[in-house]
């Protein structure tokens, strides 16, 4: 019987360590198409030290990726390492759905998608902010790196922001929030769109 026991343990282990590895893989995916790289531009920008076929295992989940080759994609990317991985809730989700689908209970829905903008959006250049100089730079390019890591988003091109957000720049900068527009319109990092 306790063999019995440590069998179904060591099963359910196995399951959610799977799950897991799925999950790591559909992140690795998503922030590749993020990054709009192909499997084949990774296998050729890493000098094949991620060959495509590997890395499009790892990304169906079929292999695990190595906590080394993890950092070493992380810096291929321009991302950290954490951005690679599930985040926390879904990270619980995938280790708990064992023990909800032993017991019966449903699965939790997946919480609805929160907007990232509204009406009132500006839409900034991070490939002209590159070549902003002084201390404008770095508070914006901060703080855009901060939005990007809430939402997962490495495009690298744009991104659009909030008016609450300009204003908080704004705020940063000690200025009102139309002369923190005019000043992005200035740096020529505005998109019209």
């Amino acid at each position: 019987m306790a063999d019995e026991t440590v069998t179904s343990a060591d099963e359910e282990f196995s399951l959610a360590a799977q799950s897991y590895i799925r999950a790591v893989g559909a992140r690795l995916r998503v922030v590749r198409n993020q990054l709009g790289l192909s499997l084949q531009a990774v296998e050729a920008t890493s000098n094949q030290e991620f060959k495509a076929s590997v890395l499009g295992a790892y990304e169906r989940g079929e292999r695990a990726v190595s906590v080394s080759r993890l950092q070493r994609l992380a810096k291929l990317y321009g991302v950290s390492v954490d951005q690679l991985l599930p985040n926390e809730n879904d990270a619980t989700r995938w280790w708990m759905s064992k023990d909800a689908e032993a017991s019966g209970a449903e699965q939790p829905e997946r919480p609805a998608a929160q907007p990232w903008q509204n009406s009132d959006t500006v839409t900034i250049d991070l490939t002209r902010l590159r070549d902003v100089s002084g201390p404008e730079r770095d508070l914006i390019r901060r703080f855009v790196s901060m939005i990007q890591v809430q939402r997962q988003d490495f495009n690298g091109q744009l991104i659009t922001i909030r008016s609450s957000d300009v204003r908080a720049i704004a705020c940063l900068f000690g200025m009102t929030p139309d002369a923190m527009g005019r000043r992005l319109d200035e740096l020529s990092l505005r998109v019209n769109t």
